[in-house]
């Protein structure tokens, strides 16, 4: 169902736009690949993650939109046909695995998003990867309380990490420390929109879902985890002050306290991109009657 239509001019603006929103990060990432100098915190979004940044920066409507014009760029893509006097995404015409990935994305979405969100873990995920270890996993940052006094906060405060994919890289003393064992099986039942890495992960399940997913949302997505980036790791036991990053000392009661405010409103601002995740794996889950609602 087409519910927008798009001159070419109109949608080419758009395309600019979003391109040149994505190279405030994607440019960066890419000098710093050339020189090879990682970067502790902005790396993270294209090195965990899978996108490359070639694909951040492309276009697309998603469904429901008629693009008019010149529009042989589009030929070749899933899912795109012939509508008119131009062309539409057509939900039915993609991939199973998509259809697939957007039920499993719709239900892990909507579980998240009728949780109640929590907000007192404190970060405490990335002080429990390099508990008790000789090899912290960024090695060229220094720990800002040293080996001692990273364990002892560790130690002194409950670890209570619901997300497998940080769960996963604690270190084997770390884990049983942590109230829950999250498991991948557990996923759906156990992530809730207070946790970081939940919100981060918003850009993954965006692009999980090209070539359907419109590049703002897919946009929107990306520029969220990148603030959520920062305060994960201004949070965390890396001393990062002199690449600009003031730590969040969690360590102390008023940290905590900064560091919940911060969650909390973190997790307000996913929750509009999980309402637009959710519609769109409507649209692609029920290609027939499912509608976009493009914000």
């Amino acid at each position: 169902m087409v519910t927008e239509e798009l001159r070419e001019e109109e949608w080419r603006t758009r395309a600019a736009a979003h391109r040149a929103r994505m190279e405030r990060w994607t440019l960066p990432h890419r000098e710093r690949r050339r020189r090879r100098e990682p970067h502790p915190v902005q790396d993270f979004l294209f090195t965990y993650y899978s996108l490359r940044p070639a694909r951040l920066e492309q276009w697309q409507p998603g469904p429901g939109v008629r693009l008019l014009g010149e529009v042989r760029e589009f030929a070749d893509r899933p899912g795109y046909r012939p509508d008119g006097p131009g062309v539409v995404l057509d939900p039915a015409l993609l991939p199973d695995r998509l259809h697939r990935t957007a039920g499993f994305v719709h239900g892990l979405v909507a579980a998240t998003t009728a949780r109640p969100a929590r907000y007192g873990c404190f970060g405490l995920h990335e002080w429990a990867m390099v508990y008790r270890t000789e090899r912290p996993r960024h090695g060229a940052v220094p720990l800002r309380l040293g080996p001692a006094g990273t364990d002892t906060v560790v130690e002194s405060l409950p670890v209570t990490c619901t997300h497998h994919d940080a769960f996963r890289f604690f270190t084997a003393a770390a884990r049983p420390l942590n109230r829950l064992q999250p498991a991948r099986e557990d996923q759906v039942a156990l992530e809730q929109p207070g946790c970081l890495h939940a919100t981060m992960d918003l850009y993954k399940w965006a692009y999980k879902l090209l070539p359907a997913a419109p590049a703002e949302l897919l946009g929107d997505c990306f520029a969220l985890a990148a603030e959520v980036r920062e305060l994960d790791m201004r949070a965390s036991p890396y001393d990062l002050a002199d690449r600009g990053y003031a730590p969040i000392r969690i360590e102390t009661p008023e940290g905590r306290a900064e560091y919940a405010r911060a969650q909390q409103a973190f997790a307000e601002r996913a929750a509009p991109l999980r309402t637009r995740l959710l519609d769109l794996c409507t649209a692609l889950t029920n290609p027939v009657n499912g509608t976009l609602a493009h914000t």
